[in-house]
């Protein structure tokens, strides 16, 4: 089963997607919130914490992004999905900065959005080729602040794993694809993750990929 929480101030689209997401038979909207601030209270009284977080950008008290800094900040573990009217680069490159493990855009298909939370339950993330498209556009611009981090201090095979890991194959995959244990491949996904100071494996993709560490194709 995956538990969902939702955040829109639209209350027909909110009620739509969360009547959309029960008919699913794995799927269980735990809670819906009608702003940001509603979103992260709720969330601080929830045992055990949603799988997933699918949130609006605009909304009042608290908007989206600011919400999603809070979750990211108290739940760093948590993923959270945007799903918004905002199509430009600009709200979708803020978003990844604060940690959003996926960006859609509310004249997606049903089945996108199904697939979208599937895969970020599974993985902790989901870019489609728009948002790989921006993280990669990221690590072209001048203006973009890169980390001082040595990147000589990854291993030739935490290399592998990550690259494998930004081309969004699960554990086991990686761990066939290696011929090594899915304890190893968790081994170097723990490293990466320290080594890199990220919190999480959203925050670790888009890392690599702003850093110009990893190319993915798009």
């Amino acid at each position: 089963m995956i538990n969902i929480a939702l955040a829109d101030d639209e209350s027909l689209f909110l009620d739509t997607l969360s009547f959309m997401l029960q008919r699913i038979p794995d799927f269980n909207v735990v809670f819906t919130a009608t702003n940001g601030q509603d979103l992260v209270n709720q969330l601080s009284t929830q045992s055990p914490l949603p799988d997933v977080v699918v949130t609006d950008l605009k909304m009042p008290e608290l908007n989206g992004v600011e919400a999603t800094k809070k979750i990211k900040e108290l739940f760093p573990e948590l993923s959270v999905i945007a799903l918004s009217s905002y199509n430009t680069d600009v709200f979708i490159s803020n978003m990844l900065g604060v940690g959003a493990a996926s960006y859609l855009v509310k004249n997606t298909t049903p089945a996108q959005v199904e697939l979208t939370i599937r895969e970020v339950a599974a993985k902790g993330f989901y870019y489609d080729k728009n948002v790989l498209r921006i993280l990669q556009d990221n690590s072209q611009d001048g203006n973009y602040r890169r980390s001082t981090l040595d990147h000589n201090l990854l291993s030739p095979r935490e290399i592998d794993v990550l690259q494998l890991i930004c081309e969004q194959f699960t554990t086991t995959e990686i761990a066939e694809k290696l011929c090594v244990s899915k304890r190893t491949v968790d081994g170097h996904r723990n490293n990466l993750l320290i080594k890199t100071q990220m919190r999480n494996v959203a925050g670790l993709v888009a890392y690599a990929i702003q850093n110009a560490i990893i190319t993915v194709e798009i």
